[in-house]
């Protein structure tokens, strides 16, 4: 039974994705809905229904006082098959629509709701830019994709569950009212507009004030996730004071924003009290003035007190029901914030896949600045032939890492085109452009998974033996056969910690140098793939790297200027633009920048410090 109403809903169906998703919060809760539309309508009538039987029952108790009143030994000949109908309404009938109602919201709507959120938003951050990502802390993005969902399931639980059956049970009330005694809807109706003057001051400062803290909270898990992630350099610098402080402002802030938020849920509870107070006194004491007067029933004092305590139970719960309604909307709109971003980067309409057979790079007057006035790239020319291998070089800023970005398309250049085999990289998918590049960066950080697991992201099809091949040739099958994790997993099921923290610089790195020769793209780009090895281990995949290379279209960048002396042609890049070009001895030979460098290194590393 639990699996049918389980898998009513598909939270991975498949749906259009929006590179501009809505803004506002409904039609941006509605683009999420549409897989639950006909399980929405159904489990709103159930709702309703239900609370439409609890104000009928309510009635019926106070028509069974009045019947009590009859002839005891004739009462079972005139009312035992309807007591008998009752009865087994209640017993059978009741508990089968109820139970139908709360099966589709806790098994059908919560889970898969909260799911298909979750699953969209991920996916809808994940086809980010990488300059996206550089923009934000990645703990601030990860809370908010995490709490948004639930605050959106919860959002939809309270409108079934609270707001659709009280709306019912209110309206079904004043209509059991109405037709006992019109009378007693008088103190109904005062009772009402001060429950929702009271509801609506609630809620006008619940969303605001809810959003704020959400915001406050979302800020301490951004500060905290930094201090961790960074963990090495707080204790390097002996910085524990600092970060300590740091974080308590924020988590100041987010006490003082819990608190005004607090704050209304006194005034609101408080205030409850009396109001509800005045309902009991008005109507009960209403319907007792009547029954004295001989105007109305005994059933009509019972059937009144029991609604007037029944209500006096629920608006309690209803005003709980509606704030938590709102708070969970200022979650949600505090989540938009970063799910409803617009993806500026994106692939043309039906842009075709890389078509790769030569691999010629063609850089024509490129262009860019990050936005900024200065910095970047300055009117880059540069063609780089099929399998031609290229070192970069250029003191720090001078725009080598912008360039590779650009290569990679994790930014789009602000001027100019980039060629690879003929074809803008502009017009053709991201996915299939880097798919056909090879990149070991300097910063060689790694996903918190086995050692097997990071070597495969390079190709996640390759068999057991090509990835042992691969960690070989990378110098790095030996140090993987004597790791072991905490929870005793070793060699290459061995996990390496967040972003490899558990490996060394070196380590890490021909872990990463493996996963790029398993990966054995026609285009390679090195950012000091060496840079945090020793000359030992260096000197031992010098020829590797060089192995790797060949029938490959390469750039490399490095300060280290062994790894790239014997590469086809030297590019030498400072202030955004190539000052430079040539092979290593030609440059040498020029006495220009290249050879100022050359001079100034100690131990094979460039000073890119330097001042001119």
């Amino acid at each position: 039974m639990f699996r049918f109403f389980e898998n009513l809903v598909n939270p991975y169906v498949v749906y259009d994705e929006q590179d501009r998703p809505p803004t506002r919060l409904w039609p941006f809760l509605r683009s999420y809905c549409g897989p639950f539309w006909r399980v929405f309508a159904v489990t709103g009538a159930l709702s309703v229904l239900s609370a439409i039987i609890e104000v009928w029952l309510i009635w019926y108790m106070g028509r069974l006082v009045d019947l009590l009143g009859k002839d005891p030994s004739v009462f079972w000949a005139d009312h035992g098959p309807e007591l008998i109908a009752v009865a087994v309404f209640i017993l059978i009938l009741r508990p089968l629509v109820h139970g139908i109602d709360v099966a589709l919201l806790n098994n059908t709507i919560l889970p898969n709701f909260g799911t298909l959120i979750r699953w969209r938003a991920h996916r809808q951050v994940l086809r980010q830019s990488v300059g996206w990502f550089e923009s934000d802390f990645a703990g601030r993005i990860a809370n908010r994709i995490m709490q948004t969902p639930p605050a959106a399931g919860e959002v939809v639980f309270q409108v079934f569950d609270a707001i659709s059956y009280s709306l019912a049970y209110l309206i079904g009330a004043a209509i059991l009212l109405s037709v006992t005694d019109l009378r007693l809807m008088g103190p109904l109706a005062i009772w009402f507009a001060l429950w929702a003057a009271l509801t609506v001051w609630t809620v006008r400062r619940v969303g605001p004030a809810s959003q704020a803290a959400s915001d406050a909270r979302s800020a301490v898990t951004g500060r905290v996730v930094d201090s961790y992630s960074n963990i090495h350099s707080v204790k390097m610098f002996a910085h524990h004071d600092l970060e300590l402080e740091q974080a308590r402002e924020v988590i100041e802030t987010s006490r003082k924003t819990f608190q005004r938020e607090m704050r209304i849920f006194t005034v609101m509870d408080v205030s409850l009290i009396v109001v509800n107070g005045l309902l009991i006194v008005g109507v009960v004491g209403l319907a007792l003035g009547l029954w004295i007067q001989g105007l109305a029933s005994v059933g009509v004092v019972a059937a009144a007190t029991a609604l007037t305590l029944r209500l006096n139970a629920m608006t309690g719960w209803i005003m709980w029901a509606l704030t938590s309604f709102f708070r969970e909307l200022g979650v949600v709109a505090e989540g938009m914030q970063t799910i409803a971003q617009p993806i500026t980067l994106t692939d043309e309409p039906a842009a075709p896949a890389l078509s790769l057979d030569r691999g010629k790079i063609e850089i024509a007057d490129v262009s860019h600045h990050y936005g900024r006035d200065g910095g970047g790239l300055d009117h880059i020319r540069l063609t780089v032939q099929p399998g031609e291998k290229i070192g970069l070089i250029g003191r720090s800023g001078a725009g080598k890492s912008t360039l590779v970005k650009l290569l990679l398309r994790f930014y789009d250049a602000e001027q100019g085109h980039i060629l690879i085999d003929g074809q803008d990289i502009s017009t053709i998918t991201q996915d299939s452009l880097r798919r056909n590049i090879g990149m070991v960066q300097q910063d060689s950080s790694l996903l918190h998974r086995s050692v097997r697991d990071n070597i495969l992201y390079g190709r996640p099809d390759a068999s057991e033996s090509e990835v042992i091949a691969a960690a070989k040739q990378a110098e790095a099958h030996d140090f993987i056969l004597d790791l072991e994790d905490n929870a005793g997993r070793t060699g290459y099921d061995a996990h390496v910690g967040e972003r490899g923290v558990k490996l060394s610089g070196g380590q890490r790195q021909r872990i990463t140098l493996a996963r790029v020769i398993l990966k054995n793209a026609p285009i390679l780009l090195l950012d000091e793939a060496t840079s945090a090895l020793d000359s030992e281990v260096e000197a031992a995949i010098q020829d590797t790297l060089y192995g790797m290379m060949e029938g490959k279209t390469v750039i490399a960048i490095a300060h280290r200027l062994s790894t790239i002396a014997r590469m086809d042609r030297i590019l030498v890049m400072d202030r955004g633009r190539i000052v430079e070009s040539g092979p290593h001895s030609v440059l040498l030979d020029q006495g220009g920048l290249y050879a100022e460098f050359w001079a100034r290194q100690s131990g094979g590393f460039l000073d890119t410090e330097a001042a001119e």
